[in-house]
């Protein structure tokens, strides 16, 4: 099965807001055997539209379309699909009754603009949407498959789950695929690849390995397709396991987790509490703590120390050590490492002081030196960080960077 994602609206070519539809539509299709060939994103215009179709239907067997279905004047996609499958506009009568009802119990009331949304064209088969009032579309013509649906995510997502995919999946039996994902940090994909070339040229034509690399980290993904599903999960899987003693030591998740759930898991293994004093990123390494569930079991707080006074009164820094040795430097962070222990209580600290930029360095302190250290309370460990000159990057990196040290200090690899 070919399919082809054709985004609709102005507010996605103008960079108004980010096309996450067609991303989480490719990821759902794959793991369902389909072929994503191409992603497609058209302007709110009949001509537009039109030949965004005709482009789609000459190589794809499913086109799938988000946008455009709303109630205002500028919605306008099913109006062209009508045209582009010479069928008319009927008034579809259990759409309008939904909305009536959904619009009384939430104490409003309907505009003409939601009984214009009810019209559809004749030849579509309409599909419940129950997380808004634009219902989605499917169409079978000339042995293409089109379904229309919502631009907004949740709604989509909604179709997509209870909808198209189950109906895909009957229309269009596809061979097995599976994915076995793993994560790594600590070395960059050059570094790894050459470190287990020889396995990547053994593996079966079947199985590949892509290399996808993030902020600080690289997901290696094997994929493999076709022949009896059960024998196909047995090798991967043991694939997998091969390529894990290749890299032990770089390996921190698998599938979609993150870092700081990594993180969570190991201190909740050992009992432990954990805090931060964060100087250069502001506070942005606790919020990645936080996002995760759960994470006041262990996490208890952090103190964002970007003053030397905030340093010296929160964290018992001293004067004496700031002035000998400025701010971003290996003993401060070792005193507010300890700090944090002392003044917090937790088992398990990290703190981190740099130079984000884009001013603020000097010849011997240039823009991204970063100082971090994690520490219990019988030992502290420091690394220093050598790092671009994009701020925001340089908070984002240094934050991942910090907290593979406290893995690696949970593990004891340093």
């Amino acid at each position: 099965m070919k399919v082809h994602i054709l985004t609709i609206g102005d507010e996605i070519l103008i960079g108004q807001i980010i096309d996450t539809n067609s991303a989480w539509m490719g990821q759902q299709l794959n793991l369902q055997g389909a072929e994503v060939i191409e992603i497609t994103t058209l302007s709110d215009t009949r001509e537009s539209i039109l030949e965004g179709f005709k482009k789609a239907e000459k190589n794809a067997d499913v086109i799938l379309i988000t946008g455009g279905l709303g109630p205002t004047k500028d919605d306008i996609t099913k109006k062209v699909m009508a045209e582009h499958f010479g069928a008319g506009m009927v008034f579809h009568d259990e759409t309008w009754e939904r909305i009536a009802r959904m619009f009384e119990k939430w104490g409003r009331s309907t505009t003409e603009a939601h009984k214009n949304q009810c019209f559809m064209p004749q030849n579509a088969e309409i599909l419940l949407n129950k997380m808004g009032t634009a219902p989605g579309m499917w169409f079978q013509e000339n042995g293409k498959v089109y379904v229309s649906m919502p631009g907004v995510p949740y709604e989509m997502k909604y179709l997509m789950e209870h909808e198209v995919l189950p109906r895909l999946k009957e229309s269009f039996p596809a061979e097995p695929i599976s994915h076995r994902t793993i994560l790594t940090i600590g070395e960059g994909e050059s570094r790894i690849a050459s470190r287990i070339e020889k396995f990547e040229e053994s593996l079966p034509e079947n199985i590949k390995l892509a290399f996808l690399p993030g902020m600080g980290a690289v997901r290696l993904r094997l994929t493999g397709r076709g022949g009896n599903a059960a024998d196909l999960e047995t090798v991967l899987d043991a694939k997998k396991a091969e390529l894990e003693t290749l890299i032990p030591e770089l390996i921190f998740g698998h599938g979609t987790e993150t870092l700081e759930e990594r993180i969570g898991v190991l201190l909740k293994e050992r009992s432990l509490t954990f805090a931060t004093a964060e100087s250069c990123t502001g506070g942005h390494i606790a919020h990645k703590l936080t996002t995760v569930p759960g994470s006041s079991a262990y996490f208890l707080g952090g103190i964002v120390s970007y003053s030397n006074e905030m340093k010296m009164r929160q964290l018992g820094v001293q004067a004496s050590t700031l002035e000998a040795n400025g701010a971003v430097s290996e003993p401060v962070v070792q005193e507010m490492a300890k700090g944090v222990i002392a003044n917090i209580g937790a088992d398990i600290s990290l703190s981190i002081s740099g130079i984000m930029g884009p001013g603020g360095g000097s010849e011997e302190k240039p823009v991204g030196t970063v100082w971090m250290a994690v520490a219990d309370k019988d030992r502290v460990v420091t690394e220093k960080l050598t790092i671009g000159k994009n701020r925001i990057t340089n908070i984002q990196y240094a934050s991942v960077k910090a907290l593979d040290l406290v893995r690696r200090f949970l593990l004891k690899h340093v």
